[in-house]
C-alpha cells in the first residue's frame, strides 16, 4: 500500500458544523445516562472526542489554521466546551 501525498479533500463548512452539533447531540445523550453524574460524564466524553479529534486530524493529514473548517476546528471547539463545563461543575472555593 502506498501512502498517498495528495491533500485530505475540504468539507463545506455546513457539513462539518452538523457533524459537530451531531456529536454534541449525542454526547449529552450518553452524559444523561451516566453514572458518575451528568457534568462529570459530559467532561470526560468532551475530553475524549478532543483525543479522537486530534487522532483523526493527525491521520488525515489536515492542516491546523487552514481555511476551512476541519478536525482540527472541531478540537478546538471540543476544548472550550470541557473547559466551560469543568468551570461549572467544579465548586468555587473560597
Amino acid at each position: 500500500m502506498l501512502l498517498s501525498t495528495d491533500k485530505p479533500a475540504e468539507l463545506p463548512a455546513a457539513r462539518v458544523l452538523v457533524r459537530f452539533l451531531l456529536r454534541i447531540a449525542i454526547l449529552i445523550l450518553f452524559a444523561a445516562f451516566g453514572s458518575i453524574g451528568f457534568g462529570r460524564s459530559l467532561a470526560a466524553l468532551l475530553w475524549m472526542t478532543t483525543i479522537l479529534c486530534a487522532v483523526l486530524a493527525m491521520l488525515r493529514r489536515e492542516r491546523a489554521f487552514a481555511a476551512s473548517l476541519n478536525h482540527w476546528d472541531e478540537m478546538i471547539g471540543y476544548t472550550a466546551l470541557h473547559c466551560a463545563v469543568m468551570a461549572l461543575i467544579q465548586p468555587s472555593g473560597n
